[in-house]
C-alpha cells in the first residue's frame, strides 16, 4: 500500500477531501480552552501523521482577563491559527477584530459537572432540591473562570435564590482546573464542564448538574485573524468537525455536533 494512502487511512473516509487538497506541510498554532482540550489533544497524533502538519497548543479559557486567557494572548500579539473556545468567546474574538468572521464551525455541545474530593462524602445532586442543598452544606466551592464560572456567578445561583449565600464561599479558579483545586482539599465541592472535570485524578466526578438549572456550552472552533496557515487551519478545522473525530469527543463527556 503508497505510503500517502496509509496515512490517509488514520484519519479515515470522512476526511479524505480536505487531504486532497492539502498544501505544503505547516505548523500550525492553535490556541484551546479547556472543553475542547482532552479530545483535541487524542486526535493530534492522527491529524499530523496524516497531513504532515505540525499542531504548536498553548492553553487559556475562553473568556476572562487572566493572562492566560485566549482574549488575553490575541490582544498581546502572540501568533495563532486556530481559536477553540466556546461560542461565545469566539463571538466576542470576531466582534473585536481577533477571528476572522465566518471562520466558526461549532464542533461539540458540553455540560457543566460537579466533583468533590476523592472518598468524600458523595451529596445527592440528581434532584434539584437535593443540589440546592448539596450547595448550601457544602464549607467551600469552586468554579472556572471561563463560561461555566461565569454563567454559575452570574446565573444559577441566582436561580436557585442563593446568590449572597454562595458567593460568599465560592471561589473563582483562574488558570487552572477546578478538579485540581479540590483534589488539593482546597474546595469541597467544584463545578466545570464535564469534559474538564473527568481527567483529573483525585477527585470523584458526581454527574452533570440538574437540567432546570444546566447551561449547555457549544464549544467551536475559528481562524484567528493573524493565521499564518489558514489554509492548514481550516484543515484542522474540518477534521475536528469530522464524524472521524465524534469518537474521541463522546470519549471525553462531550456531545458531537457533526452531521
Amino acid at each position: 500500500m503508497p505510503h500517502a494512502t496509509r496515512r490517509a487511512l488514520l484519519l479515515g473516509a470522512a476526511t479524505l477531501p480536505f487531504l486532497a487538497r492539502r498544501a505544503a506541510a505547516a505548523e500550525v498554532v492553535v490556541l484551546a480552552s479547556g472543553g475542547l482540550t482532552a479530545a483535541y489533544r487524542a486526535l493530534i497524533p492522527g491529524f499530523e501523521a496524516a497531513t504532515g502538519h505540525k499542531l504548536t497548543t498553548h492553553q487559556g479559557a475562553s473568556m476572562g482577563n487572566a493572562p492566560d486567557a485566549i482574549p488575553q494572548r490575541l490582544a498581546r500579539g502572540e501568533p495563532a491559527d486556530v481559536v477553540l473556545l466556546a461560542a461565545d468567546g469566539l463571538e466576542a474574538l470576531i466582534a473585536r477584530g481577533q477571528a476572522r468572521p465566518g471562520s466558526r464551525v461549532d464542533i461539540a455541545r458540553s455540560l457543566i459537572g460537579m466533583a468533590v474530593r476523592k472518598g468524600a462524602p458523595r451529596p445527592d445532586i440528581s434532584a434539584l432540591e437535593s443540589f440546592r442543598q448539596a450547595l448550601l452544606d457544602a464549607k467551600s466551592i469552586a468554579y472556572s473562570a471561563s463560561a461555566s464560572g461565569v454563567y454559575i456567578e452570574t446565573e444559577m445561583y441566582r436561580k436557585l435564590g442563593l446568590h449572597e449565600e454562595l458567593m460568599a464561599k465560592s471561589r473563582r479558579i483562574l488558570s487552572e482546573r477546578v478538579g485540581t483545586v479540590v483534589a488539593r482539599g482546597e474546595a469541597e465541592i467544584g463545578f466545570q464542564q464535564v469534559s474538564e472535570l473527568l481527567p483529573i485524578e483525585g477527585i470523584d466526578y458526581l454527574g452533570t448538574i440538574p437540567e432546570a438549572v444546566q447551561q449547555p456550552t457549544i464549544f467551536c472552533a475559528g481562524i484567528a485573524a493573524n493565521a499564518r496557515e489558514p489554509d492548514a487551519a481550516s484543515a484542522l478545522i474540518r477534521y475536528l468537525a469530522s464524524p472521524d473525530a465524534a469518537p474521541a469527543l463522546r470519549r471525553t463527556g462531550l456531545e458531537p455536533l457533526a452531521r
